[in-house]
């Protein structure tokens, strides 16, 4: 009986930490899409959408790939571990070897390292992962009542 009980809890947390992994890569894709979105519509789009909503979804789609990857840890953890992310990402566009830019001009290298370093994209990126951080929290405030 004992042994019955303790595998329907060792289930039980199997499919809630499913479930939330689950949630967070749901969460991922709608980022990519939306960021998609504003980099392929441009004329239907405001510009102030297409200049900065591009770095601010893809610092939210890191954020919640880092909560997917490692859900157990805190949410302000992985907050500072997403911008630490993004910013290394960023800063690393100051290094202009001719090998590093033959692979930010393939479409995947540009999508993840990025073309050239901007001041202004560390506090797009800074908006995108706390706007991130600050649904997960509401998120998580929703399904505990």
């Amino acid at each position: 009986m004992i042994v019955f009980q303790s595998r329907i809890k060792i289930f039980w947390i199997g499919r809630e930490f499913v479930r939330t992994r689950g949630k967070y890569l749901l969460a991922v894709l709608v980022c990519i899409m939306l960021g998609i979105g504003s980099r392929m519509n441009t004329l239907a789009l405001p510009d102030f959408v297409v200049n900065h909503f591009g770095d601010a979804l893809w610092a939210a789609m890191i954020y919640f790939g880092v909560r997917a990857l490692l859900n157990r840890m805190l949410s302000m953890r992985a907050l500072a571990l997403s911008l630490g992310f993004c910013f290394v990402i960023e800063c690393s566009q100051l290094y202009q070897a001719e090998w590093i830019i033959n692979l930010r001009n393939t479409l995947f290298g540009g999508l993840i390292l990025g073309k050239g370093f901007l001041y202004a994209d560390l506090l797009r990126y800074l908006v995108g992962a706390i706007a991130a951080y600050a649904v997960d929290c509401l998120l998580k405030e929703t399904e505990q009542l």
